[in-house]
């Protein structure tokens, strides 16, 4: 069975687990024809079925490729190029290429059938997840920020888009149009390795510093895609069926309350742009000016919710 993962609903499946997808299911359908198209839920395919319908059945998959956290499926018609297919898996979809009998349950949403007998599937439990086509890939993605693994993601581009900008690292990091592919598991991981604190503020984190972070995002998505990415239940699992190998070497996310790999410290879970943040405070030094009021509120937060209850 070849089978494409997605993590679990509390949490979006981010560069190394659709860099996971793409290389699964790409040997399996570069070259295929798509000869039939069945559409269950409209709102996955952008809710025009018939026109979504003509733009596929016929058309020969070129490539499959991953841009940011999007799976892009290059189309040709007669040798030219014919549009491509935009998948995102958001929460708990999954992609499949199995025979022609396999059942893909009752939570299928897409079944695209190819040239070779075999059948793609697009399978969504909670809807979320996106299939659709457009005529001009590059047009449609080109607000997207740079590949953190790609050649233009230098420490140079690093350090001057960092002075350029005055905000919170953390969400800047999860601006996909400032870098395209980062989510709220590997931006926490990514300034941990580089001891850097969330609500620092972008201008003023020092070239070696910056150095640090160009260096941490590449080297722990790197190891993500090596491990097949991070599960949290059966909505990610390898050709194998096994889960993904990341979370097993988490050293903060998720960690709450449990020491520092580094220094034992506690680790802490603070709120920063309304997402679940963790950091080690001891590793992470708290900038000494807060960012805003919101970054003040967090902060405290953070410390009403560590100090010990009043009996």
């Amino acid at each position: 069975m070849v089978g494409a993962p997605a993590l679990s609903t509390d949490a979006m499946p981010e560069l190394p687990e659709v860099e996971t997808v793409a290389r699964l299911i790409r040997p399996h359908l570069i070259g295929r024809t798509i000869e039939a198209c069945d559409v269950r839920w409209a709102r996955t395919v952008g809710g025009r079925v018939a026109s979504f319908e003509s733009a596929v059945v016929g058309a020969r998959i070129e490539c499959v490729e991953r841009r940011a956290k999007y799976l892009v499926f290059e189309l040709s018609r007669g040798g030219r190029p014919a549009g491509a297919l935009l998948g995102h898996l958001r929460m708990t979809g999954r992609m499949h290429v199995e025979d022609a009998a396999w059942d893909p349950g009752k939570f299928a949403k897409v079944r695209l059938e190819l040239d070779d007998g075999r059948a793609f599937h697009f399978i969504d439990v909670r809807k979320f997840g996106r299939l659709e086509f457009t005529a001009d890939a590059r047009a449609a993605l080109g607000e997207l920020g740079p590949e953190p693994l790609g050649d233009s993601f230098t420490p140079q581009w690093l350090f001057d888009a960092l002075r350029s900008r005055s905000r919170a690292l953390k969400p800047l990091l999860l601006d996909q149009t400032f870098l395209a592919g980062l989510g709220n598991i590997y931006v926490d991981e990514s300034l941990f390795r580089a001891h850097l604190h969330p609500l620092a503020n972008s201008r003023r984190v020092p070239r070696e510093r910056a150095d640090a972070l160009w260096r941490e995002i590449r080297a722990t998505l790197s190891e993500a895609i090596e491990r097949e990415g991070s599960s949290f239940d059966t909505f990610y699992r390898t050709p194998e069926g096994n889960p993904g190998g990341y979370q097993d070497q988490f050293k903060v996310y998720g960690r709450e309350g449990r020491p520092c790999v580094v220094c034992a410290t506690p680790v802490r879970r603070l709120v920063v742009g309304q997402r679940g943040t963790h950091v080690c405070p001891r590793c992470q030094p708290a900038p000494r000016r807060a960012m805003s009021g919101a970054a003040k509120s967090a902060r405290a937060s953070s410390a009403r919710a560590l100090a010990p209850q009043r009996r």
